[in-house]
């Protein structure tokens, strides 16, 4: 059993260090802990130090792509080093890496596929009350939308399956937080939550620096990966809101043309026929999207399999060049 701590890291030249001093080499269970940092386009010593640190896989972005891109840099070099359990942690010392055994536990039972870190946000007094606010919000959201009871969506501490993983498809360049909830619940995985500790804030958030833009990017996310597993649903609702508001002024057209006074009201009569039809065309398009989702699910499977069969054939190149040569006999 390999377990693999991957560390996504943009300028973490100062917090990295302790990161890595936390992480225990030593976990029951687990035949071997290593540790790869992701670095993120860094324009400080973060890899130098990574170096000096003693990590064992260092990958390098030449320019800073984001979390969500980084993560799932660190996601598919895992899986080609072999690694049976990641462990996703962030450079910025925020999560108690000493947690990392109580994280993984549930996956080591085989219980579940992917476990994630509840902060306890609500008890965490560095956090602010606008920041509780969002990250209860938020979470209940995502609760919502994916179907998992997860009571801290946002956390970055989190434990994935090699299964869980290789069925993974991260496309969002904000946040990756999310979209795997998203998708874990959508595509049925077992998921579940271990409370876990956090240290004392080191640097402000990089994803936090603007509220509005934060929210912006979150709700964009969400509303992007439940229309790209739900499209009929989503579409299903717009057009029938085209649909509520359309009728209404057709209504308004029918009593007044009962009453004998409709002459004066034909405009209600065309605004309402307008609204209709846009519901109408919407729910045409949710039927396409609907088919869109399909053909986008068999090309996942696809994917995964493409994926098992290189890490296959990676396996096994390796298996050969470590294979030792055979005796020659001498004449």
């Amino acid at each position: 059993m390999k377990l693999i701590v991957q560390i996504p890291c943009f300028n973490e030249e100062h917090t990295l260090p302790q990161t890595v001093a936390d992480i225990p080499r030593q976990i029951e269970g687990v035949d071997e802990v290593r540790i790869l940092v992701i670095d993120d386009g860094s324009t400080d010593a973060t890899v130098a130090v990574a170096e000096r640190l003693g990590v064992d896989y260092v990958v390098r972005n030449p320019n800073n792509r984001g979390l969500a891109r980084t993560f799932r840099t660190g996601v598919d070099a895992c899986l080609r080093l072999g690694a049976d359990i990641i462990v996703n942690v962030d450079g910025d010392n925020q999560y108690h890496g000493h947690d990392i055994p109580r994280l993984i536990q549930p996956i080591l039972e085989e219980q579940v596929e992917i476990v994630v870190g509840d902060r306890q946000t609500q008890t965490v007094t560095q956090f602010s009350p606008v920041k509780r606010f969002l990250q209860r919000l938020g979470s209940a959201v995502v609760r919502r939308l994916s179907g998992l009871d997860v009571p801290d969506a946002v956390s970055g501490f989190r434990a994935i399956s090699r299964t869980a993983a290789l069925r993974l498809n991260i496309v969002s360049p904000f946040s990756y937080t999310i979209e795997m909830l998203i998708q874990a619940g959508k595509k049925h995985m077992a998921v579940t939550s271990v409370p876990v500790r956090t240290n004392p804030v080191t640097r402000e958030s990089r994803l936090f620096r603007s509220l509005p833009r934060f929210i912006e990017r979150s709700l964009t996310t969400m509303i992007r990966m439940y229309a790209m597993y739900q499209p009929l649903r989503v579409f299903f609702f717009i057009g029938s809101i085209f649909m509520a508001i359309g009728m209404i002024p057709i209504v308004r057209f029918l009593y007044f043309y009962f009453l004998g006074r409709g002459d004066g009201h034909i405009q209600s009569l065309i605004l309402g026929g307008v609204l209709v039809m846009m519901g109408f065309v919407t729910y045409l398009i949710g039927l396409v999207a609907d088919l869109i989702s399909f053909n986008r699910q068999l090309q996942e499977m696809t994917l995964e399999r493409v994926r098992q069969m290189e890490l296959l054939l990676l396996e096994q190149e390796t298996a050969h060049m470590h294979k030792p040569a055979p005796d020659v006999e001498k004449m």
